[in-house]
């Protein structure tokens, strides 16, 4: 509970200092409304219907987004943390891939795949699945080989192994992973709502803020509720990591 506390009270600071910034006239309020500005339209776009649709389609794909970067990263993570005949084979394809930006692929992926919620999802699902698949094979790496000796002394297949040996002792590493990956997943929605054009979602709505008017005020209120989003996934998974792995060092320790 204190670290939430902190944390809100430098969140307080900040907006406080950005708020007697306006107020002093440093900034134009014009470009740069003041907070109090900012949240009382965040809180009058949460009771429009049009908006929360938007916020549900962000999520939606949010959501679908970081499934799929799961039900890929980490059975390949399994694969290449614990063959390595398939890692130094694979070592070179995904040291290219990696550090590719995903915003650099839009182009290519609205080709492939169209604009609609489908490039938002592919472009999502492609930066979120490395911090998974990075942490589930540096789990394998760090695994006691006395674990896996005495496993295959009782008789135990490769599969069961990392069934129930390799996989309970990833666990932890793996959901860091997937806390990680919840973050950049929102990030790419709605970074590729506001610039491949969706049509629904967070992203779309400070688009069209954007451009109609230039109304900064819904712009920054459409970004502090997006920023709100995150804050609640991160600190919510980072609760959850601690209650289901409080044994382990991974998630207990992790800020």
């Amino acid at each position: 509970m204190r670290p939430l506390i902190r944390n809100l009270a430098g969140l307080a600071g900040f907006f406080l200092l950005w708020e007697a910034v306006v107020r002093a006239g440093l900034v134009n309020a014009i470009f740069l409304p003041p907070p109090t500005t900012v949240f009382a339209r965040a809180i009058e776009l949460l009771g429009q219907q049009s908006f929360l649709r938007d916020v549900v389609a962000t999520m939606l794909a949010w959501a679908i987004s970081l499934g799929i970067s799961i039900l890929i990263a980490v059975p390949a993570g399994l694969l290449l943390g614990s063959v390595p005949a398939v890692r130094v084979a694979t070592r070179s394809l995904v040291e290219f891939l990696r550090p590719i930006p995903s915003v650099a692929l839009i182009p290519l992926v609205i080709l492939l795949v169209g604009g609609g919620p489908e490039a938002k999802i592919t472009l999502a699902v492609y930066a979120a699945t490395w911090p998974i698949l990075y942490n589930t094979i540096y789990a394998l790496d760090e695994i006691d080989p006395l674990l896996l000796e005495t496993a295959r002394s009782y008789g135990t297949g490769r599969t069961r192994t990392l069934a129930f040996v390799a996989l309970p002792h990833a666990a932890p590493f793996v959901f860091t992973g997937i806390r990680m990956s919840a973050s950049i997943a929102l990030i790419l929605v709605v970074s590729t709502e506001f610039l491949a054009g969706a049509s629904r979602g967070i992203g779309n709505f400070i688009l069209d803020a954007s451009a109609g008017g230039g109304r900064s005020d819904l712009v920054l209120a459409g970004t502090v509720v997006a920023g709100i989003i995150g804050f609640i996934i991160n600190d919510g998974l980072e609760r959850l990591g601690k209650r289901w792995f409080r044994w382990s060092t991974v998630t207990s320790g992790a800020q």
